[in-house]
């Protein structure tokens, strides 16, 4: 994985905020226009669940895929692309108030974004940037059967 860091946009290659001690594991996804326009349909916990356990990949964002409103957002959108994760559920909790707290009361985490892969939280930005530096994300992701992309672009890589 030594080499995909190097295909990191600048801003998250640059990129030094504070690490956890260990990832929690929870699931993420990206969809169609459809989920990135709206919020999802209300804040309760059951309706969060439903979200959530809905994809193998769910991410609970500001703004779509297409126009994310925050960096993190857009960090988060820019890792999932450079793994060619294209299958995926954007919801923009901008959209929606109450799924904005359901999220954050749902996984008890305080920030937007937010990564859910197969039905599990994951983390925000910075926990999927630090999946992503160590190769686990690229693991995490076959354990769904998506085959990163950055393996492909290693293999061609090696070839030459």
């Amino acid at each position: 994985m030594s080499g995909s860091f190097g295909r990191l946009p600048a801003a998250l290659r640059l990129w030094r905020g504070p690490r956890p001690l260990a990832f929690l594991a929870r699931p993420l996804s990206q969809g169609g226009a459809a989920d990135a326009a709206g919020g999802g349909g209300g804040g309760s916990k059951e309706a969060v669940e439903r979200l959530v356990r809905g994809h193998p990949v769910v991410v609970f964002m500001k703004g779509s895929p297409a126009q994310p409103q925050c960096g993190f957002s857009n960090a988060v959108v820019q890792i999932l692309r450079l793994h060619g994760v294209k299958d995926y559920r954007a919801y923009d909790v901008l959209q929606d108030p109450d799924l904005r707290q359901g999220i954050k009361n749902y996984s008890n985490w305080p920030t937007i974004p937010q990564v859910f892969l197969n039905g599990e939280f994951v983390g925000g930005c910075d926990i999927l940037l630090q999946m992503h530096q160590s190769g686990d994300l690229v693991e995490e992701l076959k354990k769904l059967g998506i085959r990163s992309a950055l393996l492909d672009s290693e293999r061609d890589h090696d070839k030459k």
